[in-house]
């Protein structure tokens, strides 16, 4: 299948061919971040602390784990925190809260799975100054915002910076959009608060010249059926099957090498990124394996034992002291 991560990984010939239409992104691109930094664009202030998780690539590199940990991290700090999003997939239009009811087809299916794993109130909107505002007035208790995916909406004035790196992956070939994964230039790392490095298995994390990365482990949790999820179980104890493996994320292959490093046995099957599941894509009747951010897009049409995987992320203890002393100021 044709993959645009394939196309980013290396400098090939449709590389060579996007390279115009990747240079007006850089200069366009290039041209708004000078008209914010110069005060001829105004940010916007929402009154409550602003954390923004997002990345300077395109494609998975691991933000809503990250996002999701945060969000339960605060509040187990006795912070009350909100989570706004663009809702990327969704057909919501305007800024909608998502409940726990929330179809992934309208909000999103990142958006939905945070609020199924952190119970934080969770509002959607392309514009996120909006976005923060209607979930201020519908929760005025909330006194910390995380902006999932936000690093590029200069609009809303952020007082933490978290840029996410996948070490499989990092910045790809280097170049910018559509040539590439780069949806800002590889210094942007050097002017946002922390870069938060996603390990994966035994990836070795990457360097980037004077940029100091911090680690976050992801790995694979428990595992509970769709029609079952309180009844969590180790990977271990999953019975012997011989798995359909399916994910619609944007490095499927990060969710297949978690299986096969539980010695699952499984026939891997990628579907594009936010792909919307159809009862047909799936045999019902079949033993399937897949991600939560799946799995929210499942639920209703579930086969008996089709399972999800959960994902587990584990930042570097110095990470968190940094995060706790920063909030502090």
């Amino acid at each position: 299948m044709f993959s645009l991560q394939h196309v980013w990984a290396r400098t090939g010939a449709l590389t060579l061919l996007l390279l115009p239409l990747a240079m007006l992104f850089a200069v366009v691109s290039g041209l708004r971040r000078l008209a914010y930094r110069r005060g001829w664009l105004r940010a916007v202030s929402v009154g409550v602390p602003v954390i923004v998780v997002g990345n300077i690539t395109a494609g998975g590199s691991g933000k809503t784990p990250l996002v999701i940990w945060l969000a339960n991290w605060l509040r187990s700090q006795g912070y009350r925190p909100g989570v706004i999003s663009r809702g990327y997939g969704g057909t919501a239009h305007g800024c909608v809260e998502v409940e726990a009811g929330s179809p992934p087809a309208l909000v999103g299916d990142e958006p939905a799975l945070i609020r199924y794993k952190t119970g934080v109130p969770v509002v959607v909107g392309r514009d996120r100054v909006a976005a923060a505002r209607t979930l201020l007035e519908r929760h005025p208790g909330v006194d910390v915002i995380v902006s999932d995916d936000g690093l590029q909406h200069y609009r809303l004035r952020r007082d933490i910076e978290l840029a996410v790196v996948d070490a499989a992956t990092g910045l790809g070939n280097g170049w910018p959009l559509p040539a590439g994964p780069l949806r800002e230039p590889p210094s942007r790392l050097r002017s946002v608060d922390a870069v938060v490095q996603v390990v994966r298995g035994s990836t070795p994390p990457r360097t980037y010249g004077a940029v100091t990365a911090w680690r976050a482990d992801y790995t694979a949790g428990r595992a509970y059926r769709l029609h079952a999820p309180q009844e969590k179980q180790a990977l271990r104890d999953l019975p012997p099957h011989e798995w359909l493996a399916v994910t619609g994320i944007g490095r499927p292959q990060g969710f297949f090498a978690m299986l096969d490093a539980h010695g699952l046995r499984h026939r891997p099957r990628a579907f594009p990124d936010h792909h919307v599941f159809r009862p047909t894509d799936l045999p019902a009747g079949g033993a399937v394996l897949m991600t939560e951010k799946d799995a929210v897009k499942c639920q209703s049409f579930a086969g008996a034992d089709w399972w999800a995987v959960e994902l587990d992320a584990a930042p570097e203890d110095g990470f968190v002291r940094w995060l706790d002393a920063r909030l502090k100021q």
